[in-house]
């Protein structure tokens, strides 16, 4: 075992952070190749078969591209269920697994539930899991991601609703919704020198950016429409960009929302809003 730690900081040590190293080998030993938890910490002497020496080489120089390593491992676990991803879709995020726990614990009795912007499907699937009564619609405009998506629920056992739709230029739908949810674009043009390279470069561009004239482009679309799919009561879910929490609220108020709710995450970023659409 410690000539394979040795070979992984020798190969990316000098691309990652001494904790970033430390995560990614025991990532590399336990889950790409399967060694035993207890063999990996313990440090207990390994023998590797050619297929996993090929395999881990494949996986350093594919790190040191600064491919993130769920697409190397070809999944991410969220909400207690295993999601495989692609460069097609994001890669699911803890702050979004809050606002699944959210919804799902304010609405355990929901019968129809929308995801719009549903990427690797991972809200749509987490919900249909914590809400099976719920029948569960999500749409996507990129077909990649929506196979993806198909694929996980497939794999997760649970029944989703599927549609290719672009939420900035599709008509609004005639069916009605008890819960809207969306994690849509946020991320400004602007704010791309801060970000790391390994989402910068691999994780799907149609999926993270927004204008930086229009930041509020996607919820301001969403909530006019949902507007039109809510039931009388129904609640609006956004995940946010943390810069412009107070200006959805804004945006929300005027549009008629009630009971509008501005939520930090773990981090104690402004992250996520519930809205309700009134009488």
């Amino acid at each position: 075992m410690k000539q394979l730690l040795e070979r992984i900081d020798k190969a990316i040590g000098t691309h990652y952070t001494k904790g970033e190293v430390s995560a990614l080998a025991r990532i590399i030993a336990t889950e790409l190749i399967g060694i035993p938890q207890i063999t990996y910490f313990l440090k207990e002497r390994v023998t590797l078969t050619p297929e996993e020496e090929e395999k881990i080489d494949n996986a350093l120089e594919r790190l040191k591209a600064k491919e993130p390593i769920q697409y190397i491992l070809g999944y991410c676990d969220f909400c207690g269920l295993r999601f495989t991803v692609t460069p097609a879709v994001l890669i699911p995020r803890p702050e979004t697994s809050e606002l699944v726990e959210w919804i799902a614990n304010e609405n355990p009795t929901a019968k129809d539930i929308l995801d719009i912007g549903t990427g690797s499907g991972c809200i749509a699937i987490s919900l249909a899991h914590r809400v099976p009564q719920a029948g569960v619609t999500a749409w996507d405009i990129s077909p990649q991601a929506l196979a993806v998506a198909q694929e996980n629920s497939t794999a997760n056992g649970c029944k989703v609703q599927f549609e290719q739709r672009d939420i900035l230029t599709c008509p609004t739908d005639d069916r009605q919704f008890d819960i809207i949810v969306s994690n849509p674009p946020y991320i400004k043009e602007c704010e791309k020198v801060a970000m790391e390279e390994n989402v910068l470069l691999w994780e799907p561009h149609l999926a993270l950016f927004v204008p930086d004239a229009d930041p509020l482009l996607f919820y301001r679309t969403i909530a006019e429409k949902a507007l039109a799919m809510l039931t009388c009561g129904g609640k609006l879910y956004f995940e946010i960009n943390r810069e412009h929490g107070n200006e959805i609220v804004s945006m929300l108020q005027e549009l008629g929302y009630k009971n509008i709710s501005l939520r930090k995450d773990f981090a104690d970023n402004d992250r996520m809003v519930c809205a309700t659409k009134g009488e």
